[in-house]
C-alpha cells in the first residue's frame, strides 16, 4: 500500500542529485576579473594575445587565479579587487601604448569561480540583478517630438518623389513645425496631387488652403499614426541599445521600456560607469544629403564660417579640412541599411565602410544618383547630436544594386567603429540620460547576505515548528521543504534566470507556501487515525485525499503568479518568475518527495502500532 516501485525511488533520488549539481555553482561565487577584447577588425584575439597578457602579469608580479580564452576575449581571474584594478592599468599600458589610438578594450568584469567539471556539464550560477551584483542603472528619456519630426521629414521626401513620378508640378514641398505644406499655382494641380498623396497611404490628414495666389495642401499626421510612430521610436531605440551593448561585450543587460517615453538600462557587473555611459552615448546614424552647389562659392563659404549659414543648409568641415555647405533635406537615412562592414577601398586601399541598402533604399539611391550626375553627395555620420561629413564624392554615374562604399581619410579603427555603430542600428529618436545610479559590489554583497539570512531564519523557524508539532512527519516535511528549495535554485540556475531582491522575497514566500501542502497532508493523516483507520491506511488516505485540495490551492496561486508575470514589469516580473517556479517545485516535493520518505520509513513494516505525527502530544 505504501511502497513505491524501485523506478520511482530512483527517479526521486536522481532528480535530487541533479538539483544538487546544478545548485552547487551558486555557492562558489564570483571573482574579480579583467577582460581584454579587440576593437579593430584586423586584430584577432588568439593564444598570442593570451601569452602577452600573461607576460605582462608575470613582469608586474601579479598572480592570476585563472585565465580563459574564448572567441572574442581573454579573461583573467584575480584574487581581489585591488589586484584587479592594478592588473587593468598594467595591461592597458602594455597593450595600448598610444591611448589616442587603442587596439584593445581592457574592462573590469566578474567571472564565476565554479570548478571546470561543473562548467563542463553546463552547471552555471544564476545571474544576479543589479541590486545583488552591483553595476550601473540609467534612465533615459526619448525625445518623442524628434521622432515625429523625423517621420514628417521622411513623408516630405516621399511626397516629393511621388509628385515627381506622376509629373505634377508644384511650388515646393516643405515641413513647417508639425505640418507638411505643398504649394501649387492652380487648383487643378492641387486636386491631382491630393489624390496621389491620399492613395499612397493613410497616415496624413490633408486640408486645402489658400495663401494669396498660392494653392496649398497642408498635411498633418493622424492621431493613430503619431501613436504608432512613438511606439516604433521607443521599440527601435530599445533594439538598437540591445544590439550595441551586445556587440560591445556587456553581458546580461536589462533594457526595458518604462512608461510611454522612457527606457531603463541596467548593466549588472559593470564597474566602469564612464565606459557604460560611452556605450549608451554613441548614437550614430547615417544621413545622405546633397551638397548645395550654388552656395559653394568663396563668399558664401566665408559667410557660413562666420555663422551666417544660408537658409535650408548646414555648414560642415570635411575631414580634409575643406569647408562644405550641405542641404538640410535628407535624401536617405540609416534606417535603410541592412549591413555595414569595415574594409578597404579597392582602388586606393584606404580604410572604408561597405554598406548594403534594403530594396527601398537601393531604389531611392539609384534615382538620386541618376538625377544628380556631376554633383556632389555628402554622407554624414550623426553622433551625439553632432554631424560630420565622412565623405562628399562627385556622382560619376548612376549607382544601383544597393551596395555603397563610404571612405575618406578614416583610420582602420574609425572604419571599424563606424561600421559597428551603423550595423547596430540608428536610434529612431534622440535620448538623454536623466537619471544615473551606481550600485557598488559591496552593497550588492550586503543585499545578498541580508536576503540569505532572512530566508535561512525563516526556514529554521518553519523546521522548528513542524518538528515540534508533527514529530517525525514534521521532520520529513522539513526535509521535503529543503529539497523544494534545492529544486527551485537548480531550476533558476538551469534557466539562467536573473535573481533580484524581489526574487529572494519570492523564495522566502515560497517556503511558507510550500509547507502549507505538508500541513494539509499531516492534518488529513491525523484525522484518518482519529477516525479509526490503521496507520498504513491513514498514510495512504491522507496523501490521496489531500491532493485535490493542494492542487486547487496551487492552481489559483499559479494563476495570480502568471498574471503578475504577464502584466508586470521590472521587479514584479522577477518576483513572479520565482513565485511560479516555486509553486511547480513545491507540488512535486510536498507530494512525491515527502511520500517517498514516508514510504521508506513505514512502507517496509507489516504492522505499525503508532505514527509519530504528534497527535498524542498536541491532542
Amino acid at each position: 500500500m505504501n511502497r513505491f516501485p524501485l523506478w520511482k525511488y530512483l527517479l526521486v533520488a536522481g532528480t535530487v542529485v541533479l538539483a544538487l549539481l546544478y545548485t552547487l555553482p551558486n555557492f562558489f561565487g564570483e571573482s574579480p576579473a579583467v577582460q581584454v577584447s579587440s576593437i579593430k577588425a584586423t586584430v584577432k584575439v588568439d593564444t598570442a594575445l593570451l601569452g602577452r597578457v600573461e607576460a605582462v602579469l608575470r613582469k608586474t608580479g601579479i598572480e592570476p587565479t585563472g585565465t580563459l580564452l574564448d572567441a572574442n576575449s581573454v579573461r583573467v581571474r584575480l584574487a581581489d579587487t585591488d589586484t584587479q584594478l592594478k592588473a587593468k592599468d598594467e595591461i592597458t599600458h602594455a597593450l595600448n601604448p598610444d591611448p589616442a589610438n587603442p587596439t584593445y578594450v581592457v574592462a573590469l568584469n566578474l567571472l564565476s569561480s565554479s570548478p571546470s567539471w561543473l562548467t563542463a556539464i553546463r552547471a552555471l550560477p544564476m545571474y544576479l540583478g543589479l541590486d545583488l551584483r552591483g553595476g550601473v542603472h540609467f534612465l533615459l528619456q526619448v525625445d518623442m517630438q524628434a521622432a515625429i519630426i523625423k517621420k514628417l521629414e521622411s513623408l516630405t521626401g516621399d511626397i516629393r518623389s511621388q509628385l515627381r513620378e506622376k509629373g505634377i508640378r508644384h511650388g515646393g514641398v516643405t515641413r513647417e513645425a508639425q505640418t507638411i505644406r505643398v504649394r501649387f499655382r492652380d487648383a487643378e494641380a492641387r486636386a491631382k496631387a491630393r489624390e496621389v498623396i491620399q492613395n499612397a497611404g493613410g497616415d496624413l490628414i490633408i486640408e486645402e488652403r489658400q495663401d494669396g495666389e498660392s494653392f496649398l495642401l497642408v498635411a498633418t499626421l493622424k492621431g493613430d499614426a503619431v501613436k504608432r510612430t512613438q511606439d516604433y521610436a521607443i521599440k527601435q531605440n530599445i533594439t538598437t541599445l540591445h544590439n550595441r551593448i551586445n556587440e560591445l561585450g556587456v553581458a546580461e543587460p536589462v533594457i526595458q521600456q518604462q512608461g510611454a517615453d522612457r527606457v531603463v538600462v541596467q548593466l549588472p557587473g559593470v564597474q566602469d560607469t564612464a565606459k557604460a555611459k560611452d556605450i549608451l552615448g554613441r548614437t550614430a546614424s547615417l544621413e545622405v544629403r546633397m551638397v548645395d552647389e550654388e552656395k559653394m562659392n568663396p563668399e558664401s563659404l566665408a559667410a557660413a564660417a562666420r555663422g551666417e549659414v544660408p537658409f535650408g543648409t548646414e555648414f560642415y568641415i570635411e575631414r580634409n579640412g575643406q569647408p562644405i555647405i550641405v542641404k538640410k533635406q535628407v535624401v536617405l537615412t540609416g534606417d535603410r541599411l541592412t549591413d555595414a562592414q569595415p574594409g578597404f577601398d579597392n582602388q586606393t586601399q584606404e580604410p572604408a565602410v561597405h554598406l548594403t541598402l534594403d530594396g527601398t533604399g537601393a531604389r531611392i539611391f539609384k534615382d538620386v544618383t541618376r538625377e544628380n550626375v556631376g554633383k556632389r553627395m555628402a554622407i554624414l555620420l550623426i553622433e551625439k547630436g553632432k554631424g560630420e561629413v565622412v565623405t562628399a564624392p562627385v556622382i560619376r554615374s548612376e549607382i544601383g544594386g544597393g551596395r555603397v562604399q563610404i571612405s575618406g581619410r578614416m583610420s582602420t579603427v574609425e572604419a571599424y567603429d563606424t561600421a559597428l555603430l551603423l550595423r547596430a542600428g540608428s536610434l529612431a529618436a534622440p535620448m538623454e540620460i536623466i537619471e544615473e545610479r551606481t550600485v557598488g559590489p559591496s552593497l550588492g554583497r550586503d543585499n545578498i547576505d541580508k536576503g540569505f539570512h532572512a530566508t535561512l531564519w525563516g526556514f529554521i523557524l518553519i523546521v522548528v515548528f513542524m518538528s515540534a508539532y508533527y514529530a517525525l512527519f514534521g521532520v520529513i516535511s522539513s526535509l521535503a521543504l529543503a529539497v523544494n528549495l534545492l529544486f527551485l535554485i537548480a531550476l533558476l540556475s538551469l534557466l539562467q534566470a536573473t535573481l533580484t531582491l524581489p526574487g529572494i522575497a519570492a523564495i522566502a514566500l515560497t517556503l511558507g507556501m510550500a509547507i502549507d501542502a505538508n500541513v494539509l497532508i499531516n492534518e488529513r493523516i491525523r484525522e484518518e487515525v482519529r477516525g479509526g483507520a490503521t496507520p498504513q491506511a491513514a498514510i495512504a488516505a491522507g496523501y490521496e485525499r489531500a491532493f485535490g485540495t493542494i492542487l486547487d490551492s496551487n492552481i489559483t496561486t499559479l494563476i495570480a503568479g502568471l498574471a503578475l508575470l504577464t502584466f508586470g514589469t521590472g521587479p514584479i516580473r522577477g518576483f513572479a518568475v520565482v513565485h511560479c517556479l516555486g509553486i511547480l517545485t513545491s507540488m512535486f516535493s510536498a507530494v512525491t518527495v515527502s511520500r517517498a520518505m514516508v514510504n521508506l520509513v513505514y512502507g517496509h513494516r507489516k504492522r505499525v502500532a503508532h505514527l509519530a505525527i504528534g497527535d498524542t502530544v498536541w491532542k
